[in-house]
């Protein structure tokens, strides 16, 4: 303690302090005196009050025996003879440091006074300073701001028991024991132990369930002295621990699925350092859209195996549905499982697939993907249009269609099947602008593309046409003479197939019907123009011919018949040439 006295003095007024200064250890008494003096005339039993302060309220000074900080720890004494007063504070705490001021009065207005300044009271504790000599060594060392004096005796505790004297004492980096001082004397003080940190423990808050984009506190907590530092991190399983952070706390103002994982903090003093277990936080949240991989990513062949994964990140783990689009507005359902397999893919799998990833939090669906199954074509289909009866000059158009992936390409083929057919053409239709009999015939198409080759059946193209003109044949060819028999034979093209007239010149009614025309016992009278004529529902023709009677020779004593057959066309020419000639002359 510091003993300089001071004397304030005004008008005989006057208050002399002992000490200016005072340095307690904290839980300690203090004792705090001076002497006061007032004018001759007043007379010391006029002085009505006495009392020590540290705080003014409303413009006057508070008595510490009123204060409830100080409540039956202050002792106020007086001695009127000697105007001297003493302040005793008992079991001083780091919170009485502060100026004291010492206020006395009388019973008349105005007669007061305070000795200003005061004694300033500084409340330390007994510290134990830790400092590092080396990697390996601590040194503590008992320590006051109080001056202490010289023959201060220090005693050192090992948890709780007494190990040694000295004011300082070296133990070795990352001990776990607990070590505090005592100061022998007027004090008799101990110090607080310093030591290292226990492991520390980590609380979660809110301790529910975790939900993507909430709110959440970790915090780390542990008993050491001096007070520890923090560090937290989150484990990684590939490099060390990540740092995150140094404070006590560890704030996800919005926590995300990414923050999931494993946590630790450790607490760090000068005298250890310890790291807590691992937290793990399991944050929920719903399913991100899902992502489709298909596998064999390679082109996909009918008959081959074809698997479709759905796969998504999601907490707790997501339950999965396939669809396929099916062109109407609910896709079908095909599967509730993470795969879709097709262990022999077909033609008809082709099509849009999408699957949704569903958990107690939210549903996603992902985009669609193609599945476009390759295959062979199938057995090509042919479709005639017009589908009536096929006219000679009409227009007619053949379809060879088929089911192919890739698209196949086609060609046409006129045959019979006995021999190598007639290619006629490389595109899907076979166009007749003005189908003609010849063109009737079996036709086929093929259709092919790089995986396989298929041929239609055969299709019959039946065109219909009316006779061509008829020609005539006679039998027998050699000369004939009268009472002979004939055959003549009336023959053309026609589809349906012709019926066949006999006419003799200048006669409204028909010799005969049928192909073949027979005359028996052969005259003269049967000379004459013929015409047969070919007829069907598409229409008619006919070919003019004349048989011709002549006188026979050597062996043949009858009369020979020869048959003259020309065209209506070919008699309107020789009659315009015999006329021509006549009209020269």
């Amino acid at each position: 303690m510091c003993c300089v006295t001071v004397i304030q003095s005004q008008d005989g007024w006057r208050v002399k302090y002992h000490q200016t200064d005072v340095c307690a250890a904290k839980g300690s008494s203090v004792k705090i005196s001076c002497d006061y003096t007032h004018p001759p005339r007043i007379d010391p039993s006029d002085i009505k009050d006495r009392f020590w302060f540290t705080k003014v309220k409303d413009g006057e000074p508070v008595d510490l025996r009123t204060d409830s900080e100080y409540s039956s720890r202050v002792k106020h004494t007086c001695y009127s003879i000697l105007k001297r007063c003493y302040l005793t504070i008992t079991d001083v705490r780091e919170s009485d440091s502060a100026e004291y001021k010492f206020r006395f009065m009388t019973n008349e207005p105005g007669e007061k006074y305070t000795g200003s300044p005061g004694v300033t009271l500084s409340v330390t504790g007994l510290q134990v300073q830790v400092r590092r000599s080396d990697s390996t060594w601590l040194e503590l060392t008992c320590h006051s701001s109080c001056v202490l004096s010289d023959r201060a005796e220090y005693y050192w505790y090992k948890n709780k028991e007494y190990f040694m004297t000295g004011s300082s004492l070296r133990v070795s980096s990352g001990s776990t024991d607990k070590y505090s001082c005592y100061l022998r004397g007027s004090w008799n003080q101990r110090s607080p132990a310093v030591y290292g940190p226990q492991r520390p423990s980590v609380s979660v808050s809110p301790s529910a369930e975790m939900l993507e984009g909430g709110s959440v506190t970790l915090t780390c907590s542990t008993d050491a002295n001096p007070a520890a530092n923090y560090t937290w991190y989150k484990a990684h399983r590939i490099s060390d621990p990540h740092l995150l952070s140094k404070e006590p706390h560890l704030v996800f103002s919005s926590i995300q699925s990414s923050d999931s994982g494993n946590y630790s903090c450790t607490a760090e003093n000068q005298l250890g350092r310890k790291t807590s277990d691992f937290i793990s936080i399991d944050v929920k949240y719903g399913p991100q859209r899902p992502s489709v991989s298909v596998s064999p990513s390679a082109e996909m062949l009918e008959g081959g195996s074809v698997t479709l994964t759905c796969s998504t990140d999601a907490n707790p783990a997501a339950n999965f549905t396939w669809y396929k689009e099916d062109g109407t507005s609910d896709p079908h359902l095909l599967s509730k499982e993470p795969q879709l397999v097709f262990s022999s893919i077909q033609s008809s799998d082709s099509g849009r697939y999408s699957c949704t990833a569903e958990n107690q939090l939210g549903r996603k669906t992902s985009d669609f993907i193609l599945i476009p199954v390759k295959y062979l074509p199938q057995r090509p289909s042919v479709s005639v249009s017009p589908s009536a009866e096929i006219l000679e000059g009409d227009s007619v158009t053949l379809t060879c269609s088929t089911d192919a992936n890739p698209a196949a390409n086609y060609t046409w083929y006129k045959g019979d099947g006995t021999s190598d057919p007639h290619l006629l053409s490389e595109e899907p239709q076979l166009v007749f602008s003005s189908i003609q009999s010849s063109d009737s015939g079996r036709y086929s198409c093929t259709a092919e593309n790089q995986l396989g080759r298929k041929t239609s059946d055969f299709i019959s193209i039946d065109v219909k046409y009316g006779p061509q003109r008829p020609s005539v044949s006679v039998s027998p060819s050699a000369e004939m003479l009268e009472g002979d028999s004939m055959n003549l034979t009336c023959s053309t093209d026609a589809n349906p197939a012709a019926n066949y007239t006999w006419y003799k010149e200048h006669e409204d009614s028909p010799r005969a019907s049928g192909q073949i025309f027979t005359i028996t016992d052969f005259t003269a009278e049967h000379s004459g123009n013929y015409y047969c004529e070919a007829q069907n529902e598409m229409g008619r023709s006919n070919s003019t011919f004349r048989l011709i009677t002549s006188s026979g020779k050597g062996a043949s004593p009858w009369p020979v018949t020869t048959a003259v057959f020309a065209s209506t066309s070919a008699i309107f020419l020789v009659i315009i040439m015999i006329l021509t000639v006549l009209l020269i002359r």
